[in-house]
């Protein structure tokens, strides 16, 4: 198990926003003029569309430079987004878990994706299925989605200056800690434990506290794609272990956040 713990100030944080603020706004606005026309067309691709445009737009809100707004604003722009998914996976799905998919079921490898099964049963997909322009295929019937922290986990691997991909579990399991305490100052601490097919993550007092809590309350979100932070992580472990991946429990006591993950096929 590899932890790390940094003490820093407590105070409010703030997110960034650079000169590309104009492309984000952009973005902000397609994403809510693709949701306005959804509910005109009954269209669950322009309301997919709209939904990813308008949260990577916000979230780029907290990874761009320079000007700074408070990081609430990251949570409260992201809750019309997140309710809209809930209805969405509502109405579509039945199953337990939506499983975190490996590269092999990418023509894309260094991309992530989810699948939402729309049976009880937790099935997977044939590799490359993916691929298809189509967000929902037939066999299994189901529904690919964007995951909620794709970008973030890419910013993860910029920082480590690697593709997960290059990269195994046990690189994960001893630079993660590090890389969201000291690197990205994401939590003041971290701990990442494995046992077989179990991965265990504990964070203290993480930057997103307010924007997982809130993606408790919307259970289909929750349970399916898991919270922005869970995601991201769970992106990593996809890549890394190139093993379907899980979100087994996400928990929140006081400022420790624990979050279990599973690996398929172990």
């Amino acid at each position: 198990m590899f932890k790390t713990r940094k003490s820093k100030q407590k105070g409010t944080y703030i997110v960034r926003i650079t000169s590309t603020c104009f492309l984000i706004s952009t973005m902000i606005a397609l994403g809510a003029v693709s949701l306005a026309f959804s509910a005109f067309s009954s269209s669950s691709v322009l309301a997919f569309i709209g939904l990813s445009l308008t949260f990577w737009g916000v979230l780029l809100l907290y990874i761009a430079p320079k000007r700074h707004v408070p990081l609430e604003m990251l949570t409260v722009a992201s809750l019309s987004t997140l309710r809209n998914m809930e209805k969405l996976l509502t109405s579509m799905s039945q199953c337990e878990k939506g499983i975190y998919l490996p590269p092999e079921y990418m023509h894309d490898v260094e991309s992530s994706i989810v699948f939402v099964s729309f049976n009880e049963q937790t099935l997977l997909p044939g590799t490359r299925q993916a691929d298809k322009e189509e967000m929902c295929i037939k066999n299994p019937k189901g529904m690919f989605l964007t995951p909620p922290g794709l970008e973030l986990s890419t910013l993860f691997e910029k920082q480590l200056g690697t593709s997960f991909l290059a990269v195994g579990l046990d690189f994960l399991r001893e630079k993660l800690p590090d890389l969201l305490t000291n690197n990205l100052e994401i939590a003041e601490g971290a701990e990442v434990s494995v046992d077989n097919s179990i991965v265990k993550v504990q964070l203290e007092n993480h930057i997103f506290q307010a924007l997982c809590k809130e993606t408790r309350k919307l259970p289909n979100t929750h349970k399916f794609l898991g919270c922005l932070l869970s995601s991201a992580i769970a992106c990593a472990l996809a890549k890394a272990t190139r093993k379907p991946i899980i979100i087994m429990e996400e928990t929140q006591d006081g400022e420790t956040t624990k979050i279990q993950y599973r690996m398929l096929g172990e």
